[in-house]
């Protein structure tokens, strides 16, 4: 394959991240820019991409932009809670797919979406930060050749000022969002924590404060595996501060590391600190997409983490509702 030929469905925020990304790239054609109405995706184009970028078709509605444009892969960046049509039609007209986090917002579409993926044999990614970077590959790789012995206990939290910020947008919707401040920025720390760990979620215990709004803003979750490792993570909607580190516990070290962007680590081994050697990494979820797709290397994320997160989340607001642990569905 040439030169990949990507649609971009969702002309906002993480839409413009996207865009930047993949403009920069020598083997990536921005072929098709969809939203809700042409107007918007027209000022998007104008917005990043310039008079240069002025023969990029605009669709309003992803069916007019598979019947206009021929596209090999789309990223999308909507509300969470249209990622499984979405996704699903995308991989129906045979495109690879880039889905901003989170997956979906119920287990049960996201065990359909990968059997999906499956059934069509697609290239399927999801927009995670974390499993790029050279830190967070090198905690996986200790952690799967047991440099540290056992991992044992994780813990973190993740605080923003996120209830002031999102107020009166569509992240405090349930019905786009399927939930907040756990669901949006917090799904970064949680993806950190299943994507390193490898498990499935045995059993969730979770208290969650909306603060007056329709949305989870404050969330305690404690979390056991299968594997038998056990985490703890604290989320908060409603701090002016925005931070996201774990902490990583094993019988002969302990893992300290940037949750949210896995921008440092620190490692101490037996109690003394230790200065890693980082391996190389892919960057960011586009890049890894982009090279994935042209055969360059192996996708750092897959539908399996869509999986774990949702079946997490669909946990934790049955347990914060019924005031008891939970143990999610059973995929089959």
């Amino acid at each position: 394959m040439g030169t990949l030929r990507v649609g971009i469905v969702g002309c906002g925020g993480m839409g413009g991240v996207h865009a930047r990304r993949l403009k920069g790239m020598e083997d990536v054609s921005v072929a098709a820019l969809c939203d809700l109405t042409e107007a918007i995706a027209g000022a998007f184009r104008q917005r990043h991409f310039g008079d240069e970028g002025s023969g990029i078709p605009v669709y309003a509605g992803t069916a007019a932009m598979y019947a206009g444009s021929e596209l090999d892969a789309v990223v999308i960046a909507t509300p969470h809670t249209i990622h499984f049509q979405q996704g699903m039609e995308a991989l129906d007209r045979g495109c690879h797919v880039l889905m901003e986090k989170p997956m979906v917002t119920r287990a049960e579409d996201a065990y359909a979406l990968a059997a999906k993926v499956r059934e069509v044999g697609k290239v399927f990614t999801i927009g995670y930060n974390t499993p790029c970077t050279p830190a967070f590959d090198f905690l996986r790789q200790k952690i799967r050749g047991g440099a540290y012995g056992r991992l044992e206990l994780v813990t973190g939290y993740l605080s923003q000022n996120w209830l002031k910020g999102t107020m009166g947008a569509w992240r405090q919707d349930p019905a786009q969002s399927g939930g907040g401040q756990a669901y949006d920025s917090g799904a970064h720390l949680m993806n950190s924590l299943v994507w390193s760990v490898e498990s499935r979620p045995a059993e969730v215990f979770a208290f969650v404060d909306n603060h007056g709004t329709r949305v989870d803003i404050n969330s305690v979750v404690c979390i056991r595996f299968e594997n038998g490792v056990m985490a703890s993570l604290t989320i908060s909607g409603n701090c002016p501060s925005a931070v996201g580190p774990l902490t990583f516990l094993f019988e002969n070290g302990r893992v300290d590391i940037d949750g949210w962007g896995g921008s440092w680590i620190d490692v101490f081994v037996k109690g003394e600190p230790e200065n890693p050697e980082l391996p190389k990494a892919d960057g960011t979820p586009d890049r890894n997409f982009v090279d994935t797709v042209l055969g360059r290397c192996e996708p750092r994320t897959s539908p399996v983490n869509g999986i774990h997160h949702t079946e997490i989340m669909d946990a934790i607001y049955e347990s914060a509702t019924a005031g008891r642990a939970v143990r999610p569905g059973n995929p089959g």
